[in-house]
């Protein structure tokens, strides 16, 4: 919609403080950037970098100069005369970027840029994005399903389900403040476990899973009744059993270690039934865990958050992702 490829029911797009819902999408000041580049295969990369501005019916010096101003933005100074099949994926997208951003347009739009590129050069690719827009100062529009990606490239997120915005607001407030249960479960990895609300007080929700009594201490502290309650595994900690005991703990049994490089994520069965993940960064040292070692899980109240449980006839979030992948990526 924002684009102009599709009219909406109702309300308005304001772009630069104009109403453009109902403008041709020819006549507003949009690009995209599209996830398989689109370039044109016969032309080279000058020519598919100054194409905008020639149908603009630009002046020749200023087709070359933008051009190749363009070009050295996303770092293609010299290889102008190169055809996209002379490059690799990652060269052919700073392309198609280049000739988004020369037509100078008031919002770019980016449609899973980086999908079709390897988990390394995406993430070189994500921190070069993420520079040049701060340097151009053009809003970008991000669309991406992988959370770690939205997270790495946004000043201001927004999470969606059904076509509806479910929260909205700095990447940060987001992850750790998450207001539903979709938004917790999509955005990372969360631990989600049933449990009865009994009310605030001293200004935490006391809650109780299975016969285990805990405190939150951010979310619904006032609820009354049935919850959930949320914490994200690099927030737990890991204790063994001979630990001192204490509030908030949870005892339970290892069921696998999973290394995944910077962590070890450490899968227990808690006495609730229920499965955690934790997530201990890698400091080189062996855990002294294994398969059927007892621990205990401390859930620290800053980090414990308590949600409504669905209403009956309400979907329930989608089930975490696999537990060898430490990001959640979707």
């Amino acid at each position: 919609m924002i684009a102009g490829f599709e009219q909406p029911s109702e309300g308005r797009i304001l772009l630069d403080g104009t109403d453009v819902a109902y403008t041709p999408a020819h006549k507003r000041n949009v690009n995209t950037v599209f996830q398989n580049y689109a370039l044109f295969p016969h032309l080279d990369v000058f020519d598919n970098v100054a194409f905008g501005l020639r149908r603009a019916k630009r002046p020749k010096s200023e087709v070359r100069q933008r051009a190749v101003q363009a070009l050295e933005l996303v770092q293609l100074g010299g290889l102008e005369r190169r055809k996209p099949s002379q490059l690799s994926g990652g060269q052919q997208q700073r392309v198609a970027l280049a000739r988004a951003l020369v037509l100078n347009p008031s919002v770019l739009l980016l449609d899973e840029p980086l999908g079709a590129l390897d988990a390394k050069l995406r993430k070189t690719l994500q921190i070069e994005l993420k520079t040049l827009q701060r340097e151009v100062g053009i809003t970008f529009i991000y669309v991406t399903h992988d959370q770690e990606e939205a997270l790495t490239m946004s000043d201001r997120l927004a999470v969606m389900n059904g076509g509806k915005i479910e929260q909205v607001g700095a990447p940060q407030d987001v992850y750790e403040d998450p207001e539903t249960l979709f938004v917790a479960d999509f955005l990372g990895v969360s631990n989600l476990m049933d449990a009865t609300a009994q009310g605030a007080r001293n200004g935490r929700c006391r809650v109780r899973a299975d016969t285990f009594e805990l405190a939150a201490g951010s979310g619904a502290i006032d609820l009354i009744g049935p919850a959930k309650i949320v914490i994200r595994p690099e927030r737990v900690e890991l204790e063994s059993r001979e630990a001192a005991a204490g509030p908030n703990r949870l005892p339970g049994m290892v069921e696998r270690l999973v290394y995944v490089g910077s962590a070890v994520q450490v899968i227990v069965r808690v006495a609730t039934g229920e499965v955690l993940q934790v997530l201990v960064p890698n400091s080189g040292k062996v855990l002294p865990y294994e398969q059927g070692t007892p621990v205990q899980l401390y859930l620290p109240v800053d980090a414990l958050r308590v949600l409504a449980a669905p209403q009956e006839g309400e979907a329930e979030p989608v089930e975490p992702q696999a537990v060898t992948d430490a990001s959640g990526h979707s």
